[in-house]
């Protein structure tokens, strides 16, 4: 029997969240995303007549694909026919099993279909993670989960091999964005739906020193000479296609048929064993 991942997030508390940003949203890195998937899209030679759009949908990905239908990124991801294109839009960050996306992805895909996958990374918010663990710290004498753990570009690319991808490749965006104080910050990320819903959150009310002692921090360690608080967003971009016979693949070693330094009209020097 296969053993489920362990629980990260609360999809309960996730889909409130959601719900609530939509009602007044915050879509600056949601336009920013859909403008960076629509140019890696643009350089693409191939036209996508059957996309989906997965995660959390905001109306920037919804104006850049009207007609694909929308999959929630539940556990199980509910589609409805092959798709020549699936976008996963600032879903896998919260998936408590990533890989498996990855798969049901692939496999509702057609042959040398296109995932494309975009979320956080780990400079996401690392000058908020610092301030509120040591806020908390002195408070307390402890910490609690406060803000989503998240990897890095190189971790997150490995997840497309994993997930049986082809031509995996993972990029990333990195923006700041600057603040006059913590509550601009924590007003944006509930407009984009993405405060706390860690399962193993504490649920009592955060005392309001906390963010008091938190801000301070912040300023001391991260402000700039204007007084701003920068707040950093990675936003990493996850590309790979479903296998495919007419897919290019590396050849194999020795089997080249013509040696470089004759390409480059060059005398060839042996290695030293």
């Amino acid at each position: 029997m296969t053993s489920r991942p362990p629980q990260m997030t609360d999809r309960n508390a996730l889909l409130r969240q959601r719900a609530r940003a939509a009602r007044d949203p915050v879509l600056f890195l949601h336009d920013e995303a859909a403008r960076e998937i629509e140019e890696r899209l643009a350089e693409i030679n191939k036209a996508f007549t059957s996309p989906a759009l997965v995660g959390n949908v905001r109306e920037p990905f919804r104006r850049l694909l009207p007609d694909a239908p929308i999959v929630p990124d539940a556990d199980r991801l509910d589609f409805t026919g092959p798709h020549d294109l699936l976008v996963h839009a600032f879903g896998l960050h919260w998936a408590d099993d990533p890989v498996g996306q990855i798969v049901q992805s692939r496999l509702a895909l057609v042959p040398d279909g296109l995932f494309l996958a975009v979320l956080f990374g780990g400079q996401t918010l690392h000058e908020l993670r610092a301030s509120l663990a040591e806020a908390e710290t002195r408070l307390t004498g402890g910490l609690s989960p406060r803000v989503l753990p998240m990897a890095d570009v190189r971790e997150l690319g490995a997840l497309l091999q994993r997930g049986g991808l082809a031509l995996p490749v993972a990029d990333s965006v990195r923006l700041t964005v600057r603040y006059r104080e913590l509550a601009g910050l924590i007003h944006d990320l509930r407009g984009m739906g993405e405060t706390n819903a860690l399962a193993g959150r504490h649920r009592r009310v955060p005392p309001k020193a906390l963010f008091t002692l938190a801000e301070r921090l912040y300023s001391e360690a991260f402000a700039e000479p204007e007084g701003f608080l920068p707040a950093t967003f990675e936003l990493v971009f996850l590309t790979g296609w479903a296998p495919s016979d007419s897919q290019q693949t590396p050849l194999r070693p020795g089997s080249a048929k013509a040696r470089l330094a004759d390409a480059l009209n060059t005398r060839e020097t042996p290695l030293e064993d």
